[in-house]
């Protein structure tokens, strides 16, 4: 009787278990992911686009939002960029992912190639495939510039910042500790984001992934299923107009006087041909100011010879 009980028992143990981890669930970080069981109390999904497991107690790498973003773009057949671009990058693409989640230090298209840091900013020219990047550089400041509508009421600066560290805190689940500042100068909103190698432990978000998160909200495209960011300040909700975000590295970037834009080019040849203008001139004048000189003391000379005979 004894035997049955406990097989019983196992048997019911086991049933619940079998429950627990067949229960569907929704991933509350990651609107982009399918495939979401609930396992052991924690709610895992399929990243789309790349069939990455992911775990929804926390944010998903930038690399795996972006390669979704990327499958859905494909999908509903739309090939325009995104109306934000990040600074110092290329825009969206298809990136190529660790199976961690983290972005490889090469990223291709087609036949091109470039390495990115560790928030997949483009940081090298782009070159031909035969090109080799070392290692993934980590970005350990990322400054954030953003700005806010038009209010009825002002903006209390001390207030904002407390508010905006504890909404990152809540909504990105960002550690305070890396919130190096948030400056206010109406209408315009700095937050710095610092945090380096050292710093991070395996249970902290990454600041890239914040900044990304961030910038969706700001888009209208909040990756979140609670909804849209929401701040409050003196009672009126503080609506961000865009967002800029800027990628400090641990080293610095390999750019080259090949990445200036045609514009920035034709002003340094306007200005190199402005002085070498000047220097002709220059010239110019003088040597006609030497002849006329010469010629002076010439005339001179001879009106001298006249009255002196």
């Amino acid at each position: 009787m004894e035997l049955l009980r406990g097989a019983a028992l196992l048997l019911l143990v086991a049933a619940v278990c079998w429950a627990q981890e067949d229960q569907s669930c929704t991933c509350a970080n990651n609107k982009r992911t399918t495939s979401c069981t609930n396992r052991s109390g924690i709610c895992e999904c399929t990243s789309i686009g790349s069939q990455v497991t992911i775990q929804c107690d926390t944010l998903t790498s930038k690399c795996l939002l972006m390669k979704a973003e990327m499958a859905g773009l494909k999908k509903s057949g739309r090939r325009e960029r995104p109306k934000y671009a990040y600074v110092d990058n290329d825009g969206i693409y298809d990136p190529d992912c660790e199976n961690s989640g983290i972005f490889k230090a090469r990223q291709c298209n087609g036949t091109s190639c470039w390495c990115v840091n560790s928030a997949g900013a483009r940081r090298t020219e782009k070159s031909d495939t035969n090109l080799q990047c070392s290692e993934l550089v980590r970005t350990s400041w990322i400054i954030i510039e953003t700005k806010h509508a038009e209010r009825s009421t002002a903006v209390d600066a001390s207030h904002l910042k407390e508010t905006i560290k504890t909404e990152f805190n809540t909504r990105y689940l960002l550690n305070r500790k890396y919130i190096n500042d948030v400056v206010y100068e109406n209408p315009y909103i700095t937050i710095e984001l610092k945090q380096n190698g050292s710093q991070k432990s395996g249970k902290d978000v990454d600041i890239a992934d914040v900044a990304y998160y961030f910038e969706k909200d700001v888009k209208g495209d909040s990756l979140l299923q609670n909804g849209m960011l929401q701040i409050n300040i003196s009672g009126e909700p503080l609506k961000f107009d865009q967002a800029l975000i800027y990628y400090v590295d641990e080293k610095p970037p390999e750019f080259s006087m090949k990445r200036l834009t045609a514009g920035v080019i034709a002003v340094i040849v306007v200005v190199i041909l402005a002085i070498v203008a000047g220097i002709v001139v220059l010239v110019i004048t003088r040597r006609r100011r030497g002849k006329y000189e010469k010629s002076e003391a010439k005339e001179m000379n001879e009106m001298q010879r006249e009255l002196n005979p």
